[in-house]
């Protein structure tokens, strides 16, 4: 089988990858703002844009838009109940003990670096922005996945952010994110 005729443009995945979040009620702004309040303490200038920014470059990543992409399309399936038992209960009720969810979503963080992993760990304990809001079980909608994958692109867009301050201290350079 010739893979190349079935592979998908970059272009495509990514707006899959966009769409999906949308579908879910994940704005960019939404993320940015997590990522702002993560890194403004320890970035004088920093600007919600330069988090924005941050964001869409974290979700330029093959392997973080792959999470999303089979992160919603479990929830979606088990908000439809179209899961096989045991999974759906577990996925339904976001069980505490299915790690799966924090597993999907860590495969993207470790991408980023230790900053992006202890950021992503205060995240899930601290349910910051739109993560407390995913993480409620309020409503009808199923977030087990997607809570935690907002919480991991926040994380890298974090340390991506970081790391770029850490190099423009380093070559003196003013802020261009």
């Amino acid at each position: 089988m010739d893979n190349k005729k079935n592979r998908i443009s970059s272009e495509a995945v990514s707006q899959a990858t966009k769409d999906a979040l949308k579908r879910r009620g994940v704005k960019i702004e939404d993320i940015a703002e997590i990522v702002y309040e993560m890194q403004a303490p320890y970035n004088e200038g920093l600007k919600i844009e330069h988090c924005m920014h941050s964001v869409e470059r974290v979700l330029r990543k093959r392997e973080v838009q792959h999470s999303i992409l089979v992160g919603i399309e479990l929830d979606e399936l088990a908000e439809k109940k179209m899961l096989s038992q045991p999974l759906q209960s577990i996925i339904e009720s976001d069980e505490g003990l299915f790690g799966v969810d924090e597993t999907l979503a860590l495969g993207s963080v470790l991408t980023y670096g230790s900053i992006a992993l202890t950021t992503y760990g205060h995240l899930d304990k601290k349910k910051i922005g739109i993560i407390k809001k995913l993480d409620s079980k309020a409503g009808n909608g199923v977030h087990t996945f997607l809570d935690d994958l907002v919480g991991s692109i926040a994380a890298c867009a974090a340390s991506r952010i970081a790391h770029k301050m850490r190099d423009i201290e380093e070559e003196s350079e003013s802020i261009s994110l």
